[in-house]
């Protein structure tokens, strides 16, 4: 069972959803209980309330079905709880577009929400902000570890994910709960990365996975488990080889326990994702984003260190 604190934090803490506004909450009937727990929560707080069970996507970023992305149109707040991420969706984009608030929870657990959503977001969004400072303006983030990746990622748009910190206070403001990250889409990637922690689906990795990435392009990948993902992007094509994230680490409750959705936010981490980018800033339009995690990066902007070994050197 979900926590009544938890549910709290998001509704008051992050989206601060007000008596006068519409609120919607589409799951799946995979995550449909935990859907149902924020469903009874908004209903105390607004008589516009509604729920909206879909089957469940066959992969992360595949669009929900058109009655779905239809309705989305239509509310102030929404809470997207599924198994497979709908962040990387036109339907969210669009809705976000006409000024909606959206959380996103792809595959959520009852332990992860207990543990790392009743956090002080004003804290978090301080931290993001500063993250964000740095890296804006910068033309190049270095990311090496001592397990072998040595990779460098342009930077060039200026547009960021999570640069608030989970505070979707503002209208069009969206990301995933549990937040704390902030990442953007590479104009250009060259260089080694190694995923040691986990990736996507697949859960904690018990032999790394190897990329090497060209001109924003992953062209090899090795490890125990580099079959099965090369066949998860064969199924998209070639574009799902494109790199589209890299991000870091920054939520103070989240430890590695081998779902993509905390794991990316735990502080002292940075995760490199392939496949779409179009909704913070790249152009990258596929029904697919995967996302895998690294430990103990030492991570510079502009030549400058901000992180050794997973520790950060400002915060």
């Amino acid at each position: 069972m979900i926590k009544q604190s938890a549910i709290q934090a998001v509704f008051k803490g992050s989206l601060k959803l007000r008596p006068d506004e519409s609120c919607l909450i589409v799951t799946d009937t995979i995550k449909e209980p935990i859907g149902r727990a924020f469903f009874e929560y908004a209903k105390k707080i607004t008589p516009r309330a509604k729920i909206l069970v879909i089957d469940p996507t066959p992969e992360h970023g595949t669009e929900p079905p058109p009655d779905a992305a239809r309705d989305m149109l239509g509310y102030d707040v929404q809470i997207l709880v599924t198994e497979k991420s709908l962040t990387h969706t036109r339907a969210r984009m669009q809705a976000t577009k006409r000024g909606a608030r959206i959380a996103t929870m792809p595959a959520i657990t009852e332990d992860i929400a207990n543990r790392c959503l009743d956090i002080d977001y004003q804290a978090l969004r301080k931290d993001s902000n500063r993250v964000h400072d740095i890296l804006n303006g910068a033309r190049e983030v270095k990311v090496a570890t001592e397990l072998g990746t040595d990779i460098s990622f342009g930077i060039s748009d200026g547009i960021f994910f999570g640069k608030d910190g989970g505070s979707f206070d503002s209208p069009g403001a969206y990301g995933n709960l549990p937040e704390g990250e902030v990442a953007f889409a590479p104009s250009t990637c060259d260089g080694v990365f190694v995923v040691d922690a986990s990736f996507a689906d697949l859960g904690i990795m018990k032999d790394p996975l190897t990329f090497k990435a060209r001109a924003g392009m992953v062209y090899e990948i090795t490890g125990e488990s580099a079959e099965a993902v090369i066949k998860r992007l064969d199924r998209v094509g070639v574009k799902a080889y494109v790199v589209a994230e890299l991000g870091i680490g920054l939520n103070p409750k989240a430890k590695i326990t081998g779902n993509i959705l905390e794991d990316e936010k735990v502080i002292g981490t940075v995760h490199v994702a392939v496949g779409n980018n179009l909704t913070f800033g790249g152009g990258n339009d596929v029904p697919l984003h995967l996302d895998g995690v690294i430990t103990r990066p030492d991570v510079f902007v502009d030549g400058k260190k901000i992180m050794q070994k997973g520790r950060f050197v400002f915060l």
